[in-house]
């Protein structure tokens, strides 16, 4: 009888410890929630160490429906080096977007084309003809868009602004809201927020890139970041030709919803689940 008793509790405890293992199998397999990832890939500032910086502007998207390069720098090489460094595969990217047509934005593209041409570029408009030619002559599709345009699920480009200088911004459709991603923002970044919003009409999480405020007055400055702020944007991440004292301006209004940005610089942020 007392030997039946143990051989009952054995059981017992058996049996509990292998629904308990399959409970934790069950965490353990539970799928986490999809993320949408921004690596700096070229900058004025370096954010990790082992990478280099320069006067341009690069970031990869992923996460998603397609991977995206926007703005390729200005040097191949360098930004060939970072994206080494990063461990980023050239042919991974599915999308190249080139914000405008000045050297710091599209320096790197032929490199990059020269490792990955499988690819859709998306060109602005004003892009020199002798250029857009080089870069379907590397085995690329060019697409000019001049009016708003969905390039894949959940991410737009507003389409050329400006006068002088045409530009296109990429906004990207998150479970945050927004992000509107620049190249140097010459239309005016306010501008572009405000079209931003008029194309993707929900919140702006984040907005990032260049804001070409050098040269601006303090005042002018804070006129700006009060138009941020009137809009709703929760997150600023200043960067390339922002400048020291715009940036600095950003971040004391921002606080904690400054972001820091540099080569190396890698943010996460939840996607909007199927």
């Amino acid at each position: 009888m007392k030997n039946l008793i143990i051989l009952c509790i054995f059981c017992l405890v058996l049996v509990g410890s292998t629904c308990q293992g399959a409970s934790g199998s069950t965490k353990r397999t539970k799928k986490e929630k999809k993320q949408i990832t921004v690596t700096v890939l070229y900058d004025n500032y370096v954010f990790a160490k082992g990478l280099k910086s320069d006067w341009g502007f690069s970031c990869l998207v992923t996460g998603t429906e397609k991977n995206i390069l926007f703005d390729t720098g200005m040097k191949g090489e360098l930004l060939l080096y970072n994206i080494g460094k990063l461990g980023v595969e050239p042919k991974d990217v599915e999308i190249v977007v080139i914000s405008h047509s000045h050297r710091d934005h599209f320096g790197g593209l032929l490199s990059f084309l020269g490792k990955n041409s499988d690819v859709l570029v998306y060109l602005p408009v004003s892009c020199p003809e002798t250029f857009v030619r080089k870069v379907k002559q590397m085995g690329a599709r060019v697409v000019t868009a001049d009016a708003p345009i969905a390039i894949c699920k959940g991410v737009h480009l507003t389409g050329q602004m400006g006068h002088r200088i045409i530009e296109q911004s990429m906004i990207v459709d998150t479970a945050e809201g927004s992000v509107v991603v620049t190249g140097c923002s010459r239309p005016g970044i306010v501008e572009i927020v405000r079209k931003a919003k008029s194309i993707l009409p929900k919140d702006i999480y984040l907005v990032f890139g260049g804001f070409h405020l050098l040269g601006k007055s303090e005042p002018e400055i804070k006129n700006i970041i009060k138009e941020f702020k009137r809009f709703g944007v929760k997150k600023v991440g200043p960067t390339h030709c922002t400048g020291d004292t715009a940036i600095g301006l950003f971040k004391q209004a921002y606080g904690s919803d400054f972001v820091k940005m540099g080569v190396g610089r890698v943010l996460k942020i939840q996607a909007i689940s199927k």
